[in-house]
């Protein structure tokens, strides 16, 4: 039998990746009861994945795109707000099951060895599910509106990466302040929405250009979903090209608080077990 020795460490545990190739099945079992024990006895199932984004889209089409007539780049409003619903869906859902991942799993702490990452990371990978329910939606409408992506959908796995990279860092971060701060899984729910508003989800990122300058633009674009929204548009919607230059910044931004995201992970997890 392998025996498996605990190390103290003063600072960031270094990275074990034969410890995490060794337990991926149990990776893969853990996303797979996030998937299932989401929707267990619900009637609609995985309907909610399509509904949640359909709803939002109807009310922002009415109140942004009619009411208060915000401009949509000459985008069909719909096809314009779906479009950023989409990845701005999985992220809200991902990054505030991932937030709250460690004290839900506080039982396992202190019983069970395995990989704690593994907890924070489980919901952004098990929420991929509903992405791709509501990204096939998506393609609906595009054929609905008759649109064609041209060769920038190719940039498409670029972007859910660049998503996924963005959740995993924020829920890193999160996760390992909560357990320690029980206040984090509040404020979660009272940042989320403000996320929401400040991302490109019911307007274009042009218009910030516009009333502000490009070098404010840019640094928009340090916000990583403002630079995976307006690539979304771009890559999927012929009237709009995908902003490398923003999208960039935002790859630079994403990366950042990924990385830092682990270190701070690898740091703070000796104490998860004392403190959960």
């Amino acid at each position: 039998m392998d025996k498996i020795v605990i190390r103290s460490y003063r600072g960031a545990k270094p990275i074990d990746w034969h410890d995490l190739k060794r337990y991926k099945d149990l990776l893969y079992f853990m996303v797979l009861r996030d998937v299932t024990v989401v929707y267990k006895q619900t009637v609609m199932g995985f309907a909610w994945a399509i509904v949640n984004p359909l709803i939002s889209m109807l009310v922002f089409t009415i109140v942004f795109g009619k009411l208060a007539g915000v401009t949509s780049d000459g985008i069909p409003y719909p096809l314009f707000s779906f479009s950023a619903l989409v990845p701005w869906t999985y992220f809200s859902n991902a990054m505030n099951a991932s937030s709250s991942s460690l004290i839900s799993s506080s039982s396992l702490l202190g019983k069970v060895y395995f990989p704690r990452i593994y907890i924070p990371l489980t919901p952004a990978l098990s929420k991929l599910v509903d992405f791709s329910i509501s990204f096939l939606v998506l393609l609906v409408f595009l054929f609905i509106y008759k649109q064609t992506p041209d060769v920038e959908i190719l940039a498409m796995p670029l972007l859910i990466l660049l998503l996924v990279a963005t959740v995993a860092g924020m829920g890193f971060w999160f996760s390992s302040l909560a357990v320690q701060y029980r206040d984090v899984r509040f404020a979660i729910s009272f940042l989320t929405p403000l996320l929401m508003y400040a991302a490109p989800v019911v307007f274009p990122a042009s218009l910030v250009m516009e009333k502000a300058g490009y070098n404010i633009y840019l640094l928009y674009g340090l916000y990583p979903m403002t630079g995976v929204i307006e690539g979304f548009r771009g890559a999927l919607l012929e009237e709009k090209a995908v902003p490398w230059d923003l999208l960039s910044v935002s790859a630079l931004s994403a990366t950042f608080i990924l990385l830092t995201g682990w270190h701070f992970f690898r740091r703070t997890e000796r104490y998860f077990a004392d403190v959960a």
